[in-house]
């Protein structure tokens, strides 16, 4: 079959490789035409933009990007008609996915929206929406069932595909071992995020934070979409490393982590590593979400848990003196072992790993029988 997939980010490139790697084992002559990054296009996908070109955060970025926004959005229905594949995966990017959904509906593509847009966060409506145009959903975040039960809209719930990602690398051969960690120096893990607008603003932040930690070893997992240059030009100066396509390792050697808000919140969790969240957006950005966006917290980890297990720096208290505090508390024994007991809650939460595989096999076995 054919099948015209899109994600918009890099932890829906993640997910989406390993849905790829299991409806391959269902469908031998899968062909697949993607928006994406590059897992996915090592999983056979024929990639026509990749994610980086697509990454817009915040509202005033977004107005400010409208016009290669909707060229885009122009481009897309153009190539998926060209293409005419059997169905349409949407993962996540709801802003851009919904739109080309309500598009496939009118010509009568089945779509199939794998990581179900936050509706829960901020305009519920886009329920209304979803029902109408999303042939079937899946959820990743075992509240979301719930949620979308109060609007009767079917939603299934098979586990979240992190645990996947995770159980996958840990039990991989490891053909060499890496030696970030000096003994006796803590190492500290830095994921400023993948976006070049948040990572701008961030990276001067955690250059500072290292500053006041001499014993300590920091080492950034690097997008590698950005670009060795452009990490480079910001670390002349500074002690700190960057390692690239190496997430999961660093995660392996790291003692705590300074994390930007997203499903690196998540993974950080899922290796037990202490961590701090940080966020910040343009000014009038976060001023439009604060209006609009109806949750507690900004992690996924304290989402899922529905409580504060994780500090989150957010906005005006994301300053360097509040990151040096908050890093210093989970590098003592007593806040990491009280963290870590929250982490063992949260995984119990979220349900044991096969979720790529589970997701596979409802889509595949749905679209067979239509």
């Amino acid at each position: 079959m054919k099948y015209y997939i899109i994600s918009g980010e890099a932890s829906g490139d993640l997910h989406t490789s390993n849905l790829m790697r299991h409806l391959k084992q269902l469908d031998v002559k899968m062909n697949v035409r993607a928006w994406g990054g590059d897992l996915m296009e090592a999983q056979g996908a024929t990639l026509v933009k990749h994610y980086k070109e697509l990454a817009f955060m915040g509202f005033l970025e977004v107005v400010m990007n409208l016009r290669i926004i909707l060229n885009n959005l122009a481009f897309c229905k153009k190539d998926v008609l060209e293409f005419q594949p059997d169905l349409l995966i949407l993962v996540d990017y709801p802003g851009f996915n919904m739109r080309v959904a309500k598009f496939a509906k009118q010509h009568n593509i089945p779509v199939y929206y794998y990581v179900s847009p936050q509706v829960w966060a901020w305009k519920k409506n886009r329920v209304y929406d979803i029902k109408k145009y999303v042939t079937k959903l899946y959820a990743i975040l075992p509240f979301e069932k719930k949620f979308y039960k109060q609007f009767d809209c079917e939603v299934e719930y098979l586990g979240h595909p992190l645990l996947d990602a995770v159980f996958n690398y840990k039990n991989e051969l490891k053909v060499e071992a890496n030696h970030w960690k000096q003994e006796g120096r803590p190492l500290i893990a830095l994921l400023p995020g993948s976006r070049e607008q948040e990572l701008n603003k961030m990276l001067l932040k955690m250059i500072e934070v290292e500053k006041q930690f001499p014993n300590c070893d920091f080492v950034i997992a690097g997008v590698y979409a950005l670009g060795k240059d452009f990490y480079h030009s910001f670390l002349k100066h500074s002690n700190i490393r960057v390692v690239f396509n190496k997430t999961y390792e660093l995660f392996d050697e790291a003692d705590a982590a300074l994390v930007s808000s997203g499903t690196a919140t998540l993974e950080t969790a899922l290796f037990n590593v202490p961590q701090v969240v940080c966020y910040q957006t343009s000014w009038f950005s976060f001023k439009i979400a604060q209006l609009m966006v109806a949750i507690k917290y900004i992690s996924l980890v304290n989402l899922i848990s529905d409580k504060e297990v994780v500090k989150e720096l957010i906005q005006d208290d994301l300053t360097v003196a509040n990151m040096v505090a908050e890093l210093k508390k989970i590098l003592s024994p007593a806040h990491k072992t009280h963290m870590l007991h929250q982490y063992t809650e949260l995984r119990t939460l979220l349900g044991g790993e096969g979720a790529s595989q589970r997701v596979a096999k409802s889509i595949y076995n749905h679209i067979s029988n239509s």
